[in-house]
């Protein structure tokens, strides 16, 4: 934690403002929170119109990604016809379905194995 230590002079009234401290030293730990001064600018002034711009600038970053995704996903994407869609489905769902019963008679196996060897009734 960043601390600055402010030197106290051993008659002023400050230090019943703060916790005690160990006997023989005369510094005070502040936090450094506190000795930022927070301002905000005001609009119109100095980095404002900076800022502005850079937000323009930002959106106009923006707006050029969308059109060059919307032109990249029109004209250079090769979309699959339906018969290749509706083929690809069908290897995917076979593909689940294997997938399932295997990993049923494994559980299935395990399960028996579990009761009739390892803990019988």
């Amino acid at each position: 934690m960043l601390v600055r230590l402010l030197k106290l002079s051993t008659n002023t009234t400050i230090i019943n403002q703060f916790p005690v401290l160990p006997s023989g030293t005369d510094y005070v730990q502040t936090g450094v929170a506190q000795l930022v001064e927070h301002r905000s600018p005001k609009p119109g002034v100095g980095s404002s119109s900076l800022s502005s711009r850079a937000n323009i600038y930002e959106m106009k970053k923006v707006v050029a990604y969308i059109k060059e995704s919307y032109d990249e996903l029109v004209h250079k994407v090769s979309w699959p016809t339906y018969s290749e869609l509706t083929n690809s489905a069908v290897v995917v769902l076979y593909a689940s379905l294997l997938i399932a019963l295997v990993v049923f008679a494994m559980d299935f196996c395990f399960q028996n194995f579990m009761e009739k060897i390892i803990y019988p009734h």
